[in-house]
């Protein structure tokens, strides 16, 4: 989807939730219920926030190396079961649209909150890394016949994900327009609809990529400015860490036109270890409500 088509839809989701709170205000029963009778806010406490606005994931990612295993037929003659030494793979960095949605908790004078950061699925790419980029993975059989497997270059593939985020929220100077603020919680990642893209290890068919989920936490710390009324630009930035995951390649075939008489061979599976730790940072405007 167009990113300008993403950003209008989350104005427009702005300016709508503007008009709901203000038509909310208008009636005290129904603010009345939820924040007193509910939450136990006094009247005209405004407990809810948003934020709409951009977010950029820079991973500070790594993995162990690269392990075949399941090797079989012509291929057993160039490769074997075990790590590929030197290889890894890696997460690029990746910007979208985003929301932060928070709920102020009903003590400590509004200076605790619980939030969390949405945004449509995200399309991560994951790259090779070392001798996994450079150098052909199954460069001679028998020792001195060239194989004629290239190496892979750095495409690797890429998958949908969902990084949900939780976390508990202390601001400093509540009754300022400046309000820095830290906090700390939960973080999770979630791959779906992977694929492997790179064209040496699609030439011949297509092998599957599987991306376990990953559970970490996350430290944040940030400052937000209020510019009129309730309006407030906010500056965020979170990192995540702990999110280790397995990513496993399975059913490899690559060609070798340097062996003509067999053309292509099954290098098997492949399984490594990847660290994403990634920085989270976010620039939105908003309101509390």
């Amino acid at each position: 989807m167009n990113r300008h088509y993403i950003i209008a839809a989350l104005m427009g989701l702005s300016l709508s939730l503007t008009a709901q709170a203000d038509e909310a205000q208008s009636d005290p029963g129904f603010w009345s219920n939820i924040k007193t009778d509910w939450l136990g806010l006094a009247p005209g406490a405004k407990p809810f926030y948003f934020r709409a606005g951009y977010t950029l994931l820079a991973p500070d990612s790594s993995s162990t190396e690269v392990v075949l295993s399941d090797v079989g037929g012509i291929a057993e003659l160039a490769i074997s079961n075990g790590p590929i030494a030197g290889s890894g793979a890696a997460v690029e960095e990746t910007d979208f649209p985003s929301v932060i949605v928070g709920w102020q908790l009903p003590w400590g004078n509004g200076q605790w909150a619980v939030e969390t950061i949405l945004a449509l699925p995200l399309t991560v790419e994951f790259t090779t890394t070392g001798t996994l980029k450079d150098e052909s993975i199954a460069p001679f059989a028998l020792g001195n016949i060239p194989t004629g497997v290239p190496a892979l270059g750095e495409e690797f593939g890429e998958a949908k994900a969902l990084p949900p985020v939780v976390t508990l929220v202390y601001r400093f100077l509540p009754g300022s327009s400046i309000r820095p603020y830290v906090g700390g919680g939960v973080a999770m990642l979630f791959a779906y609809d992977a694929e492997v893209t790179n064209p040496v290890l699609t030439a011949v068919s297509t092998p599957e990529l599987e991306i376990d989920p990953a559970v970490g936490y996350a430290v944040q710390g940030g400052v937000e400015f209020r510019f009129w009324k309730d309006w407030w630009i906010n500056a965020d930035l979170k990192f995540i860490g702990g999110l280790e995951t397995t990513a496993t390649v399975k059913d490899i075939w690559v060609e070798t036109p340097g062996l003509p008489t067999y053309e292509v061979a099954r290098v098997g599976n492949a399984t490594m270890d990847v660290t994403v730790d990634p920085w989270v940072y976010h620039i939105g405007v908003g309101f509390n409500f």
